[in-house]
């Protein structure tokens, strides 16, 4: 059937060849003839073989039709990048003003997805057949695919604004109004901004928002020519906080701009009318006038005004009080513990913290904790509000849990009340992050749409991959708005490392897995990239390092697809890669493929090579062994065992030394796991013969800092399988390791202090030294002294603690060694010169308790005494005086 196609389409060629056919002679229904043959050769799979020989037609007959026509909606069909021959066989119909052929050909393109070609010419083809409706609903599609099209936006904004649909006017003139930033022309600029403060007024962050972008792409100065529209528009309507937040941007752009200082502190005074010092205050900051930088006078004035009779503030001792009364540069206040305490001006602005009536120190003071626990517990969304407003509107869930815990929820309500606030912070509309740093959350005071909200994330997130999970985040969304400016500015976050790169680097990797990931699901967003994966691949210097730098798990997978899609020598690849990715895929597509040679070779080098391959020899052995071409390997089990040992002392040096030390844990852990958890020694122990093990055993001895506990444990299974077993040298002597060995009690308490300081403590001196920071003059601030000098002593109580804990070894019980003195033994000693007996119990540093004759193993006795046997003497000197015992019994300690 293809061959017969094939030679019928040659023909066709031919024909058309020979017989020079006119474009007169074609018409709609030709095309329709040829899609029907495109349908045939799809079905028979040889689209590849027609295409072939359409190209090569073209070769010699550049304006052939038929091959273009064929050669093209091949090539579309396949998303090739490539789509000349359709624009060129457009153009031809377009010259010969055939407009309903052109209609066909371009509806026939956007059949397979939005592009911007067919979509012009195809509003031309309307414009001159006078479909206005058709030419409209063009002109829509236009604009969500073409992120430069500011005119038509422009014009579908007007046209909306005609039939009084103002909602949709709207959208179309903000589009056009960022379009017509990025071209900077200012003229068109102005216009649409006009509008839109005639039809949204309210929609100030829109209003912030663009004035950062027109500042950075045309000029400050343009940006203040419109910031002051929006000033006459917030005091028109009498929203002065609005206007004296946009007379701030203004005076940050030009601090000199008198006209703008003499607005504020017009704003404030209408603000401000009924205070009682607003005269006073005004003078005092300077504010007005004169040479005072006009942002201190504002922060000065700001912090003045705040001092009015019924307000609250805060002392560094005396904690909240209110103002009672203001006499002048006197004023008395109300503290619980102090009432009618009087100071001047001058001192209550440098030693006190003023207070909103709302914050959460006011309402903790002023409040029952059973009323306010009830709140903070049934409403997180109000609590949540409230903390963060208290502390400038920008906060941290530290924080917040500091202000909640344990002065109002404790530290078990805290675990459910803080899923239920991320949940909170995440889907409130009045809730977002700061612009510039991700991890302090704010609260606004109009709602923003789920859009904008994973917008202001991602302008946040300092990390690459984190706006990448943003940006799929975002388009998961149901009825997710890719025409938004949102959309469009993080979609052209990743675009400009495609069009920018001189060296092949991790991120422009994955920008060219995200944008062709996102363009075959939305055809329109094709970014129009000139180059395929190929090339980018062949770019890099080290694909190893790129794959680890990819810190998506979908973004790595892609990459393996794509190295398997497009590189002929993948299977090399995919072996090279397989010691850093440890990936099923990997795996599957070699054994899938048949080359079982490569996955033998690679396993070999593993083992061989296992200090610089740790984690591949780790994953092979849980995962592979099991594999029939495993066995080919030649890998005994005897020398996977030794191996493992060798694996798990490499990585307890490396985690102290330093090195990788989170990887060295992960791996360590898993090796832990499968030689004492998973039972794999024991079954060494129950089969291998004696040698085997004597081998394994002193391959384990060696590894310093195993918990001798478990080497204790994994001689007397030993002795258990084979009682008669030798073992090489002095192996019965208990060895003491870097390690600190603890009992389960203990290590319990030294956790619940070091979790008291962190959660209590630290959190307790964080609010002093902020609170002392506010009161400004560290010079003569004996409170920061005294609350830095507190931070020193904890930071050296959890450097201690933590210290200890990473040492400490858990003693298990079921361990104990009788038959000698150890850890978990009691020994009864004679004292040969007297001839009374004395009992001690041998523990650790931590349980020592010399008075009730616990011993550690660490001090000097305990060290006398340690791995002695029943009837050994111990000579012993304490203060220069010597004592000699004789151990009558070891027993175990009942814990």
């Amino acid at each position: 059937m293809a061959e017969a196609l094939l030679k019928s389409v040659q023909e066709m060629l031919n024909e058309e060849k020979w017989t020079r056919a006119t474009l007169s002679n074609y018409s709609t229904n030709q095309f329709k003839e040829l899609d029907l043959l495109l349908k045939e050769a799809r079905e028979a799979r040889s689209y590849d073989e027609l295409k072939k020989v359409c190209d090569e037609h073209l070769g010699h007959t550049k304006n052939s039709i038929i091959a273009l026509y064929i050669s093209g909606m091949i090539a579309l069909s396949r998303q090739l990048i490539d789509d000349s021959a359709l624009i060129n066989l457009v153009s031809i119909f377009v010259d010969n003003h055939k407009w309903a052929i052109v209609k066909y050909l371009c509806e026939r393109i956007l059949d397979y997805g939005e592009s911007k070609f067919a979509l012009r010419t195809l509003a031309e083809c309307y414009k001159n057949d006078n479909e206005e409706d058709a030419l409209f609903g063009i002109w829509e599609r236009l604009v969500k695919v073409d992120y430069e099209e500011a005119d038509l936006a422009k014009s579908l904004a007007e046209h909306y604004e005609k039939v009084s649909d103002i909602e949709t006017s709207v959208d179309y003139y903000k589009k056009a109004l960022h379009r017509y930033i990025t071209k900077q022309l200012f003229t068109n600029v102005r216009e649409i901004w006009t509008k839109l403060l005639e039809y949204c007024p309210e929609d100030i962050d829109f209003f912030l928002h663009v004035q950062k972008k027109i500042a950075k792409n045309i000029s400050e100065e343009k940006a203040v020519v419109l910031l002051e529209d929006v000033y006459a528009s917030c005091k028109k309507r009498g929203d002065i906080d609005t206007a004296i937040g946009i007379l701030k941007i203004i005076l940050d752009y030009n601090e000199r701009d008198s006209q703008a200082r003499k607005k504020i502190t017009e704003c404030f005074k209408e603000k401000y009318a009924n205070h009682s010092q607003l005269d006073d205050y005004i003078r005092i900051s300077s504010l007005a006038a004169g040479p005072r930088n006009v942002h201190e006078a504002i922060q000065d004035f700001e912090k003045h005004i705040a001092f009015d009779k019924g307000n609250f503030v805060c002392h560094r001792t005396w904690g909240v009080g209110r103002i009672s009364n203001v006499k002048g540069d006197e004023i008395v206040i109300d503290f619980s513990k102090k009432r009618g305490h009087s100071m001047s001006l001058k001192m209550a602005v440098n030693a006190l913290q003023t207070l909103s009536k709302t914050h959460i120190w006011v309402l903790k003071a002023t409040q029952k904790k059973e009323t306010l626990h009830e709140r903070v517990k049934n409403e997180p969304a109000w609590a949540l509000k409230t903390v963060i407003k208290s502390f400038g509107n920008s906060c941290d869930i530290k924080r917040i849990k500091a202000e909640l815990v344990p002065s109002i929820l404790s530290a078990g309500e805290w675990t459910a009340w803080s899923t239920k606030a991320r949940e909170v912070l995440k889907t409130d509309s009045l809730m977002g992050v700061s612009p510039n740093n991700i991890d302090l959350y704010t609260v606004r005071e109009r709602r923003i749409s789920r859009e904008e909200k994973l917008f202001n994330e991602f302008k946040a997130q300092r990390y690459f991959f984190d706006r990448v999970q943003t940006l799929r985040s975002y388009v998961s969304q149901k009825d997710a708005d890719l025409d938004s400016e949102f959309f469009t500015e993080m979609f052209a976050y990743f675009t400009a490392f495609l069009r920018s790169w001189n060296q092949v680097s991790e991120q422009v990797v994955a920008s060219y897995l995200l944008v062709k990931d996102l363009a075959g699901h939305y055809p329109h967003l094709n970014a129009g990239l000139q180059f395929n994966f190929l090339q980018i691949f062949e770019e890099i210097d080290d694909v190893p390092a790129v794959f680890m730098n990819l810190k998506d798990a979908k973004l790595r997978e892609d990459f393996l697809h794509h190295i398997k899609l497009f590189e002929p020598s993948w299977p090399d690849i995919y072996v090279k890669l397989f010691p850093y990715a440890l990936n099923h895929s990997i795996i599957a597509n070699l054994e899938k493929e048949g080359y079982e040679d490569k996955l033998i070779a690679m396993v070999q080098n593993c083992f061989e090579n296992f200090r610089e391959y740790r984690g591949a020899v780790v994953w092979i052995y849980k995962n592979l062994t099991g594999a029939d071409w495993f066995k080919k390997a030649a890998v005994p089990f005897e020398k996977q065992l030794i191996t493992l040992i060798h694996i798990l002392d490499i990585t307890f040096r490396e985690i102290e030394n330093h090195r990788d030390t989170a990887e060295n844990r992960r791996i360590n852990k898993q090796v832990y796991s499968i030689l004492f958890k998973d039972g794999v020694l024991d079954a060494c122990i129950n089969t291998a013969d004696t040698d085997t093990i004597l081998r394994i055993f002193t391959f384990i001895e060696d590894v310093k800092d195993l918990d001798p506990a478990d080497k204790l444990k994994l001689r007397s299974r030993i002795l258990d399988q084979h009682p008669d077993f030798k073992f090489f040298g002095d192996t019965e002597k208990m060895v003491i390791t870097r390690g600190l060995m603890v009992t389960r009690k203990m290590y319990e308490e030294k956790q619940r202090q070091l979790a008291r300081i962190m959660d209590v403590e630290v959190p307790a001196n964080s609010k002093e030294i902020a609170f002392a920071l506010s009161l400004g003059d560290l010079r003569e601030n004996a409170e920061y002294k005294a609350a830095k000098e507190k931070q020193e002593i904890l930071n050296s109580q959890v450097a201690k603690l933590k210290d200890e804990i990473e040492r400490a070894q858990l003693f298990d019980p079921a361990a104990v060694n009788t038959g000698r003195v150890s850890f978990g033994t009691t020994v009864v000693l004679e004292n040969t010169d007297s001839g009374k007996e004395e009992t001690y119990t041998i523990l650790g540093p931590w349980e020592s308790d010399p008075e009730n004759r616990i011993i550690s193993y660490l001090s000097p006795f305990g060290g006398a005494i340690l791995n002695k046997k029943s009837g050994e003497t111990v000579d012993f000197s304490i203060n220069e005086e010597k004592v000699s015992y004789i151990v009558r019994s070891i027993s175990a300690v009942n814990f």
